[in-house]
Protein backbone atom coordinates (compact mmCIF):
# COMPACT_ATOMS: atom_id res chain seq x y z
CA UNK A 1 0.00 0.00 0.00
CA UNK A 2 1.29 3.52 -0.67
CA UNK A 3 0.70 6.01 1.99
CA UNK A 4 0.94 9.48 0.88
CA UNK A 5 2.02 11.84 3.30
CA UNK A 6 0.84 15.55 2.86
CA UNK A 7 2.06 18.33 4.79
CA UNK A 8 -0.37 21.48 5.32
CA UNK A 9 0.33 24.39 3.69
CA UNK A 10 2.08 27.27 5.49
CA UNK A 11 0.50 29.01 8.55
CA UNK A 12 -0.51 32.42 9.10
CA UNK A 13 1.78 33.15 11.84
CA UNK A 14 4.99 35.48 12.24
CA UNK A 15 8.01 33.54 11.19
CA UNK A 16 10.28 31.48 13.90
CA UNK A 17 7.71 30.50 15.93
CA UNK A 18 6.95 27.00 17.60
CA UNK A 19 3.55 25.47 17.05
CA UNK A 20 2.76 22.02 16.78
CA UNK A 21 -0.54 21.59 18.32
CA UNK A 22 -1.57 24.94 18.33
CA UNK A 23 -4.51 25.12 15.70
CA UNK A 24 -2.92 28.28 13.53
CA UNK A 25 -4.83 28.49 10.24
CA UNK A 26 -3.05 27.96 7.13
CA UNK A 27 -2.82 30.26 4.09
CA UNK A 28 -5.87 30.60 2.25
CA UNK A 29 -3.94 31.01 -1.20
CA UNK A 30 -1.01 28.47 -0.25
CA UNK A 31 -3.31 26.00 0.54
CA UNK A 32 -5.41 26.41 -2.40
CA UNK A 33 -2.00 25.93 -4.59
CA UNK A 34 -1.06 23.05 -2.74
CA UNK A 35 -4.44 21.50 -3.57
CA UNK A 36 -4.18 21.95 -6.82
CA UNK A 37 -0.40 20.68 -7.44
CA UNK A 38 -1.44 17.64 -5.41
CA UNK A 39 -4.71 16.62 -7.08
CA UNK A 40 -3.24 15.15 -10.24
CA UNK A 41 -1.53 12.90 -8.28
CA UNK A 42 -4.12 11.01 -6.63
CA UNK A 43 -5.54 7.40 -7.67
CA UNK A 44 -9.21 7.95 -8.12
CA UNK A 45 -11.20 7.22 -5.21
CA UNK A 46 -8.13 7.50 -2.74
CA UNK A 47 -9.19 7.16 1.03
CA UNK A 48 -8.00 10.60 3.27
CA UNK A 49 -7.50 10.94 6.80
CA UNK A 50 -6.69 14.72 8.37
CA UNK A 51 -5.08 15.85 11.15
CA UNK A 52 -7.93 17.14 13.79
CA UNK A 53 -6.13 20.39 13.22
CA UNK A 54 -7.75 23.46 11.07
CA UNK A 55 -4.46 24.03 9.19
CA UNK A 56 -4.23 20.20 7.87
CA UNK A 57 -8.26 20.45 7.31
CA UNK A 58 -8.28 23.58 5.24
CA UNK A 59 -6.01 21.50 2.53
CA UNK A 60 -8.12 18.27 2.82
CA UNK A 61 -11.27 20.45 2.15
CA UNK A 62 -9.27 22.51 -0.72
CA UNK A 63 -8.50 19.12 -2.11
CA UNK A 64 -12.02 17.54 -2.20
CA UNK A 65 -13.40 20.43 -3.97
CA UNK A 66 -10.96 19.60 -6.69
CA UNK A 67 -11.77 15.78 -6.38
CA UNK A 68 -15.00 14.94 -4.76
CA UNK A 69 -14.45 11.78 -5.68
CA UNK A 70 -12.15 11.23 -3.18
CA UNK A 71 -13.33 9.55 -0.42
CA UNK A 72 -14.72 11.84 2.72
CA UNK A 73 -12.20 12.62 4.80
CA UNK A 74 -11.47 10.98 8.17
CA UNK A 75 -10.34 13.12 10.94
CA UNK A 76 -7.87 11.40 12.95
CA UNK A 77 -6.11 13.12 16.01
CA UNK A 78 -3.46 10.75 15.80
CA UNK A 79 -2.27 12.58 12.95
CA UNK A 80 -2.02 15.90 14.82
CA UNK A 81 1.45 17.76 15.44
CA UNK A 82 3.68 16.94 18.29
CA UNK A 83 2.08 18.96 20.96
CA UNK A 84 5.18 21.35 22.45
CA UNK A 85 3.28 22.44 25.63
CA UNK A 86 4.83 25.72 27.27
CA UNK A 87 6.78 26.01 24.18
CA UNK A 88 3.60 26.83 21.82
CA UNK A 89 3.71 29.99 20.12
CA UNK A 90 7.01 30.94 21.54
CA UNK A 91 9.51 32.31 19.08
CA UNK A 92 12.40 29.14 18.75
CA UNK A 93 14.90 32.12 19.81
CA UNK A 94 13.47 32.30 23.22
CA UNK A 95 13.62 28.85 24.05
CA UNK A 96 16.14 28.38 26.74
CA UNK A 97 19.10 25.77 25.33
CA UNK A 98 19.02 24.01 28.24
CA UNK A 99 15.23 23.12 27.18
CA UNK A 100 16.92 21.97 23.77
CA UNK A 101 19.78 20.23 25.56
CA UNK A 102 17.42 18.21 28.20
CA UNK A 103 15.07 16.96 24.97
CA UNK A 104 18.40 15.76 23.02
CA UNK A 105 19.71 14.20 26.84
CA UNK A 106 16.78 12.01 26.56
CA UNK A 107 15.27 12.26 22.79
CA UNK A 108 12.81 9.54 23.34
CA UNK A 109 11.00 10.55 26.40
CA UNK A 110 11.66 13.97 27.41
CA UNK A 111 8.03 16.05 27.19
CA UNK A 112 9.90 19.06 25.20
CA UNK A 113 7.44 21.80 26.74
CA UNK A 114 6.24 19.51 29.33
CA UNK A 115 3.38 17.93 26.84
CA UNK A 116 4.16 14.99 24.60
CA UNK A 117 7.43 13.02 23.72
CA UNK A 118 9.32 11.96 20.61
CA UNK A 119 8.01 8.91 21.73
CA UNK A 120 4.36 9.36 22.42
CA UNK A 121 4.31 10.80 19.23
CA UNK A 122 5.67 7.43 17.44
CA UNK A 123 3.40 5.57 19.19
CA UNK A 124 0.17 7.00 18.43
CA UNK A 125 1.46 7.32 14.64
CA UNK A 126 1.88 3.86 14.96
CA UNK A 127 -1.57 2.74 15.83
CA UNK A 128 -3.24 5.21 12.95
CA UNK A 129 -0.96 2.94 10.71
CA UNK A 130 -1.96 0.06 12.02
CA UNK A 131 -5.53 0.90 11.62
CA UNK A 132 -4.94 1.46 7.54
CA UNK A 133 -3.83 -2.41 6.95
CA UNK A 134 -6.59 -3.94 7.58
CA UNK A 135 -9.03 -1.33 6.04
CA UNK A 136 -7.03 -0.65 3.18
CA UNK A 137 -5.37 -2.28 -0.21
CA UNK A 138 -4.99 0.57 -2.14
CA UNK A 139 -3.28 4.15 -2.12
CA UNK A 140 -4.12 6.48 1.68
CA UNK A 141 -3.96 10.08 1.92
CA UNK A 142 -2.74 11.21 4.76
CA UNK A 143 -3.06 15.33 5.26
CA UNK A 144 -0.80 15.84 8.46
CA UNK A 145 2.29 17.36 9.90
CA UNK A 146 6.38 17.32 9.71
CA UNK A 147 6.01 15.84 12.95
CA UNK A 148 3.89 12.92 11.70
CA UNK A 149 5.60 12.58 8.54
CA UNK A 150 9.20 11.96 9.83
CA UNK A 151 7.57 9.41 12.46
CA UNK A 152 6.22 7.86 9.38
CA UNK A 153 9.54 7.12 7.84
CA UNK A 154 11.40 6.42 11.06
CA UNK A 155 8.79 3.52 11.63
CA UNK A 156 8.65 2.26 8.11
CA UNK A 157 13.16 2.44 7.81
CA UNK A 158 13.26 0.79 11.85
CA UNK A 159 10.68 -1.38 11.14
CA UNK A 160 9.71 -0.31 14.84
CA UNK A 161 8.07 2.59 16.48
CA UNK A 162 10.62 2.83 19.22
CA UNK A 163 13.57 5.75 19.06
CA UNK A 164 16.72 5.72 21.14
CA UNK A 165 18.66 9.32 20.29
CA UNK A 166 17.65 12.30 17.99
CA UNK A 167 20.41 10.37 15.64
CA UNK A 168 17.60 8.37 14.82
CA UNK A 169 14.98 11.13 13.63
CA UNK A 170 14.61 11.49 9.77
CA UNK A 171 16.05 15.32 8.68
CA UNK A 172 14.08 15.81 5.82
CA UNK A 173 10.29 16.20 5.59
CA UNK A 174 8.17 18.11 2.82
CA UNK A 175 8.29 21.90 3.35
CA UNK A 176 4.84 23.09 3.95
CA UNK A 177 2.81 22.18 1.36
CA UNK A 178 5.14 19.90 0.06
CA UNK A 179 4.39 16.03 -0.04
CA UNK A 180 6.30 12.87 0.18
CA UNK A 181 5.08 8.43 0.22
CA UNK A 182 6.47 5.69 1.58
CA UNK A 183 4.88 1.96 0.99
CA UNK A 184 3.58 0.02 3.69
Amino acid sequence: MKLWLLRHAPVVLAPGLCYGASDVPADARLTRETAQAMAPQLPQGTPVWVSGLLRAQQLAGALQSLRPDLRAARIDPRLNEMDFGRWELKPWEHIPRSAFDDWMADFAHHRFGGSESTQQLLYRVAAAMADLRPATSGDVLWVTHAGVIRAVQHIVKSGAPQIREAGEWPKDAPEPGGWTWVEI
